[in-house]
Parts: structure tokens; sequence; C-alpha cells
């Protein structure tokens, strides 16, 4: 007989669990975990927690995000028992960012099912990329845009760009993450960039990124609008499986985790959608 569901049916009796939708400016931070030397997001977070609930609760993320990288819609849980949650979900973003620095805010803040879990349950990610194609830098972007002061060619751009979408070996786009990886092969379901004046969005949806593998794409990306490659030398750069012969590592400040998807995973896409607006600001 299965009594796995009956446990979990018990367990769920004595046991809340809540999802949390999180934003943060990743600037003062070394990343989302919590840090031997420096300060996580996830540390800030789980110390607000410990102010509502006895118990300390542990957060576990969707994601982790490097040192400097931003979040919109970074997702976490965690447990409480029952007897010590007393307030209404509505209340509880509100609690938590009573407690939280500026930089980080819940977003929102929900019940989830007992076998929930943010990151194994996550199917994909969309990260956003901004960069400020113009000779001056707008200085409300200085700390979640590249500034790339030299002309980019779009075109160029927009023809590399869904060469990256699919099955590929992406360990040319990758860093050394300082231990052996089971697999970097992943599959990218988006990879475009819109343009709203000066400002680029790039868009990167996949099942999963290796360590700066979305700045990877984004430096070649940017270093093919500059003319340093054409954009047909991306599937040779796939092909090679090494990290010399592709482009730069574009800096941590543009990016921002934008959206962690559960349930059915996004269709592949190769062209923005007429729908998005892209905000000049963040």
């Amino acid at each position: 007989m299965n009594i796995y569901p009956r446990a979990v049916s018990e367990y769920a009796r004595h046991v809340v669990k809540l999802k949390l939708t999180i934003a943060y400016d990743g600037t003062a931070y070394e990343g989302w975990q919590v840090q031997k030397i420096g300060t996580g997001v996830q540390e800030k977070i789980e110390t607000a927690l410990a102010e509502l609930f006895p118990v300390q609760p542990r957060l576990h993320g969707s994601s982790r995000t490097d040192t400097g990288v931003h979040a919109l819609g970074m997702v976490a849980h965690f447990e409480v028992p029952r007897a010590e949650f007393n307030m209404s979900v509505r209340k509880l973003a509100l609690a938590i960012n009573a407690h939280l620095p500026e930089d980080i805010r819940v977003l929102a803040a929900a019940r989830a099912p007992a076998k929930f879990h943010a990151r194994f349950d996550a199917k994909a990610k969309q990260y956003r990329y901004f960069v400020w194609n113009h000779p001056a830098m707008n200085p409300l972007l200085r700390r979640t845009a590249w500034h790339v002061p030299r002309k980019l060619d779009v075109k160029a751009i927009r023809a590399a760009a869904p060469l990256f979408v699919g099955k590929h070996d992406f360990q040319s786009l990758a860093a050394n993450p300082g231990y052996a990886k089971e697999s970097t092969v992943r599959t990218l379901a988006r990879c475009d960039v819109k343009k709203h004046g000066p400002l680029f969005t790039f868009f990167i949806e996949g099942d999963g990124f290796l360590y700066k593998m979305c700045r990877g794409i984004v430096g070649t990306l940017v270093q093919v609008g500059l003319g340093k490659f054409p954009a047909s030398e991306v599937r040779n750069m796939l092909a090679k499986r090494d990290r010399r012969v592709a482009g730069m590592t574009a800096p941590a400040h543009g990016l921002v985790l934008w959206k962690v998807f559960y349930g059915k995973p996004p269709k592949s896409k190769t062209q923005t959608p007429k729908d998005i607006h892209i905000p000049t600001t963040l």
C-alpha cells in the first residue's frame, strides 16, 4: 500500500507551507545564497522571518543569483508550524517587508501545497538583461544596465540570438563554477532582443542555466553587435565547447531574474511578442 499521500496529508495538518515572490536590487549583496563571507539576500529574508516566527524558518529559493545580479521574480518557500501562523496570507508580505532593508521586497505571498518545492518544481526561468547603448550613460540606470557606448548593430544581434534557442551544450558560454557539472546541456525556449530607444533588453528563457551562462550569451551577442564576430559564428562557438572561443561575460549588474515558471514550461520563441512593454527604468 502507498502511504505517501497519507503521510503528506498528515504533515499538512501541522505545517503551513508558504510561497514568496521576491524582488531585490543585488548591488549590495553577494548573490542570493547565505554566504560565509559577505551577505546574501536569503540571509536578510531569513532574519526577517525569524522576527515573525519563533521556529526561525529556512528559506528555499528557486534559483541562485550571483553577486550584483538583481531579481524581480525570485520565488522561494518556507514552512512554519500551523500553530505559529496566526496572520492572514495577505498581511504576510507586509509583515516580512517591515523587517527588510529597502533594496529587498516580498511582492506577494501565498499558501503552497505540501509537496511544492520552489527549486525542484520550477520548469523554466526567464532572465532579462539591460544594455544602455548611447555615448552617455543614463544615470537612472547605472546600477541596472550595462553601458555600451559604441553603436550596436541590432540586425546582427537579432540574426545571432535565435541560434542559441534549442537544446545545446552551453559549455562555451559558461564560466567554471569550481566543481564538476553532471551535464552542460541546457534547453533555451527563447533568446531575443527588443530595442526601445537606446535601451536594449535581452530575453533569455530556459529550463536551467550554467554559471554565468546568461551573461556569456549577452556578452557574445553584444560583441556580435560590435562586429567582433559574425552572427553565424555562434554555431561554431557552441560546437567547440570551449569558453575561450565565445564572447565576453557581460557585467553582473545588467542581469535580472525576471520570472520563474511552474507547471508547463514556456513554448519556444525566436521573436519578441508585440505585447511586451519594456520600461526605460526598472
